[in-house]
């Protein structure tokens, strides 16, 4: 099996060696090699897929950024003020920016991007934008937003996750540009294989390209897990994603293992609309069921946190008044199920899962669940996000890598719509006017971060959803990578350098 191993790696390292040097890379250029999966799609506006907008970062700008702190900064927006009621917020573009398509990204262009995210029918982005109503181009840089709320958290809102900002000439041809990137981020894309590479150099047009010090980057499809510290090793990466179960390998191989932070957590996702989970007393089993420390240890190696709520402990918007509300208590949860009038075993259920990525920790659950008296059977489905978003499976997993808006990460786990609520319509009484008091508190009012997490407690209300654990988002770098400044669940390419020697 080593054999045989060692020889695929010298395969792959062989050819990736053979694609390298017929990209057109000249002698002594920065070049970053990532092992990456690749995005399916390459228009943001339908994307919305788990942590791709960090790669579709290389490509587009967005209108706002997080720094350090998770506080919203500049970045094609160079400033921004609210009305005095909150209920319209005014972007002031940077002057003389333009697509990698030549064409000016003016307010008008921001205007038909948000009018795009809103209204075209394969959006992933329209339930993100509710509270923007209108939006209007008043000259060539102020973008104006008129608001269906008071809502002060829009700055954040139009990161990365959603306003990266594509050409409106090259959106006359959704398809083609979901195929093609055509934004002004730091680089553009000169050639692009589905399934195999992505090419891309340095953008000179970008706003601040004399903060990037890349010249190429050249994306390649990930290896199997295991092969990737061994691609590292061998110079044929010099960076790449990495699962916790590759720390310690990657460790031994002196590379650098870079734990980025993030917003991540996990959770089993139930549907309160459908038997048994219509009785409260068989969700509270399963919160009861749940030993949050054996997912830490299994699934994250250790590296991960266990949470009960949708972002790790350590952040902002975490309520520590509703820290462990429902403790792991297996001889409580029998007792519950038994209570609603359930033996041991009479619950047959399909755990509903994506596929590997999910086969760890659907075995936790599975066995946490029949240790106190549920009948559960994993089943894979790789068509899972249909069903699971059409709100027709009864039980599943789910993990979200969070967003730059707490807000938007509370309504999208337990609003009416939110894309994360197995259960819409349901949403717990009380949630909807904390959201709304938190969205109207300022990011710099002394009363944000209690609001914030008053807004957390009402929603943990919900019975659709038992979270389970956090892990920081974990990388792998060669020692010729700098150092990756630690932007919670982002990567920001100003100041990254690669040793082109």
């Amino acid at each position: 099996m080593r054999t045989k191993t060692w020889a695929v790696l010298a395969a792959v390292t062989l050819a990736l060696s053979a694609c390298a040097g017929q990209s057109g890379g000249a002698a002594g250029e920065s070049t970053l090699r990532w092992a990456v999966t690749l995005p399916a799609h390459w228009d943001p506006v339908v994307s919305g897929s788990g942590a791709q907008f960090r790669i579709l970062s290389l490509a587009y700008a967005s209108l706002t950024e997080i720094d350090e702190q998770g506080r919203a900064v500049p970045n094609l927006a160079e400033s921004w003020e609210y009305n005095d009621k909150g209920d319209e917020v005014t972007f002031h573009l940077r002057p003389g920016l333009k697509f990698s398509d030549g064409e000016p990204l003016d307010a008008a262009a921001v205007k038909a991007y948000l009018e795009r995210a809103k209204n075209q029918e394969n959006s992933a982005l329209d339930g993100d934008l509710t509270s923007i109503g209108s939006v209007t181009a008043r000259g060539e840089l102020d973008v104006v937003i008129q608001l269906t709320q008071v809502d002060h958290q829009i700055p954040l809102l139009l990161g990365e996750r959603v306003a990266q900002i594509t050409s409106p000439k090259a959106a006359r041809d959704p398809v083609k540009l979901d195929q093609w990137p055509v934004g002004a981020g730091p680089f553009v894309v000169t050639d692009l294989v589905p399934g195999s590479h992505v090419y891309l150099k340095k953008n000179p047009d970008y706003w601040d390209a004399a903060n990037i010090h890349i010249d190429r980057v050249e994306l390649q499809t990930a290896p199997d897990a295991a092969t990737v510290v061994s691609g590292l090793k061998t110079g044929v990466y010099d960076f790449a994603n990495l699962t916790a179960s590759q720390v310690k390998a990657a460790e031994a191989a002196g590379l650098d293992v870079v734990f980025q932070p993030g917003f991540n957590a996990s959770n089993i996702s139930i549907n309160v609309n459908k038997e048994p989970f219509t009785n409260p007393k068989v969700v509270d089993a399963v919160r009861h069921a749940v030993n949050r420390q054996e997912f830490v240890d299994k699934v994250t190696f250790g590296h991960g946190k266990a949470t009960d709520q949708p972002f790790p402990p350590e952040y902002l918007a975490y309520d520590q008044r509703s820290a462990n509300r429902y403790p792991y208590d297996p001889a409580r949860a029998k007792q519950l199920l038994a209570e609603a009038g359930y033996a041991p075993g009479q619950i047959k259920l399909d755990l509903v899962i994506a596929g590997q990525t999910y086969a760890t920790a659907s075995e936790i659950v599975q066995a946490q669940l029949n240790a106190v008296g549920f009948d559960i059977t994993i089943k894979v489905d790789p068509n899972w996000e249909k069903p699971f978003f059409a709100k027709d499976l009864t039980l599943s997993l789910y993990g979200t890598t969070g967003r730059e808006s707490p807000v938007q990460t509370l309504t999208a786990h337990f609003g009416p719509n939110g894309p994360l609520n197995l259960s819409t319509p349901y949403q717990p009484e009380g949630f909807e006017q904390a959201v709304s008091v938190a969205r109207g508190t300022p990011l710099d009012s002394p009363d944000y971060e209690e609001n914030l997490q008053a807004a957390t407690r009402a929603g943990l209300e919900s019975r659709a959803l038992v979270f389970t654990y956090s892990q920081p988002n974990i990388f792998v770098k060669s020692k010729k990578v700098s150092e990756i400044t630690p932007i919670p669940g982002q990567i920001h390419w100003t100041g990254l350098r690669v040793d082109a020697s």
